[in-house]
C-alpha cells in the first residue's frame, strides 16, 4: 500500500481592486444626455440610467459604478467620451 500525495493545484484568482464611480452635476449636460451615456457606460436600462441621473441632479454627484477597478475605469471612460465630470474612488 503506497503513501498517497494528493496534489493541490494552485488556482489563480484574480484579486480585484474595489472602485466606485462618481459622476458629478454640471450646467451643460442634458438630462437626455447624462442618461444616454450612463447606459452606455453601465449598459444599465432606462429606470436605472433616469433614476442615476435624478441623484446627479439632485445631489449633485452620485455614485453610479461600484466593482473592479478595472470595469470602473471603462465606465469612467465612456462617461468622459461626452466630458462628463467623473472621478474614480478606490
Amino acid at each position: 500500500m503506497g503513501i498517497g500525495f494528493e496534489v493541490e493545484q494552485e488556482k489563480k484568482t484574480e484579486v480585484g481592486i474595489p472602485a466606485k464611480v462618481v459622476v458629478y452635476n454640471d450646467d451643460w449636460h442634458t438630462f437626455d444626455e447624462v442618461i444616454a451615456q450612463l447606459i452606455k457606460a453601465l449598459k444599465c436600462d432606462l429606470a436605472t440610467a433616469e433614476a442615476l441621473t435624478w441623484e446627479i441632479h439632485t445631489k449633485g454627484k452620485a455614485v453610479v459604478f461600484e466593482g473592479d477597478l478595472e470595469e470602473a475605469l471603462y465606465v469612467q471612460n465612456v462617461l468622459e467620451e461626452i466630458d462628463l465630470s467623473v472621478e474614480i474612488f478606490l
